[in-house]
């Protein structure tokens, strides 16, 4: 079976260095971790080196569902890229790029069987949306 690769992306009006504190730092992390004002990430835990786990909490503000996203550390060039092994076996590569005083975050991600593709990209490019918007308003 052919494995589904999604792609999304965006351009963040600050400089790569910024970007990158506000992508592995667990404090910024439970700021912009989730797709939709009726849902938050209230813990997150990053070992963030080639091996280290990391553990993002995803849960309903109304406190009906809540999942643990997670994985290991893979692959990582400072400010550059990161490859992620997820505990279901799913890999996830992100990209780094700064031109000027802005930074583009391209990630790519083997899509679950789960949900549809088209919904996977949608919640993945929401997610990415609250990080720039995060990461903007520093």
């Amino acid at each position: 079976m052919e494995t589904t690769i999604i792609t999304v992306q965006t351009t963040i009006n600050k400089p790569l260095s910024a970007v990158w504190d506000c992508w592995t730092k667990p404090e910024h992390i439970v700021k912009w971790n989730f797709a939709s004002d009726d849902w938050h990430c209230p813990a997150a835990t990053n070992d963030f080196r080639v091996g280290g786990k990391f553990s993002y909490t995803m849960a309903a503000r109304d406190e009906s569902f809540s999942f643990d996203f997670s994985g290991t550390f893979v692959q990582i060039a400072d400010k550059e890229h990161i490859e992620i092994l997820l505990d279901d076996n799913r890999n996830v590569w992100l990209d780094f790029s700064e031109s000027g005083n802005e930074t583009t975050v391209v990630e790519k991600f083997e899509a679950e069987n789960e949900n549809t593709p088209e919904l996977q990209q949608t919640g993945w490019q929401m997610i990415l949306n609250n990080f720039k918007k995060h990461a903007e308003s520093l």
